[in-house]
């Protein structure tokens, strides 16, 4: 069982940036593949990042690469998504999942549906930006 919670949300602007974390609890936090997911008022949930439990790998949904990080520490069961360079269309609420191993190729992740093969849950963080 993994217990997921966000934070670090909030109302920016444009060009500014934000630093998301997942907090887990769960002794097997660090087998988990983590990813953060996005969902804009009205649209379905969307993927955003996925990082493997080493941190080594990571896949990038195209409109944040470059701009966002996605990196975790074990060490206190927390995975980051830093978000750089801010645009109005990155507003939403952005959701921390943990997916059981094995770290899979990008399309499992990337393809629209991806969020309904997740195993846990955090209840998500909003972040608006503002143009």
């Amino acid at each position: 069982q993994v217990q997921l919670v966000e934070s670090g949300g909030g109302l920016v602007q444009a060009g500014d940036s934000l630093r998301l974390s997942c907090a887990a609890s769960g002794r097997t936090f660090s087998t988990y593949v983590m990813v953060w997911f996005r969902q804009a008022p009205g649209k379905e949930r969307e993927f955003v990042a996925a990082v493997s439990w080493t941190g080594t790998s990571t896949y990038y949904q195209e409109p944040v690469k470059g701009r966002f990080t996605i990196s975790r520490d074990n060490s206190k069961n927390t995975v980051y998504l830093q978000m750089d360079t801010l645009k109005s269309e990155d507003t939403g609420v952005y959701y921390c999942a943990a997916d059981a191993p094995p770290w899979r190729n990008s399309y499992y992740y990337i393809r629209p549906s991806s969020f309904r093969d997740m195993d846990y849950w955090g209840k998500g963080t909003l972040v608006t930006v503002s143009s």
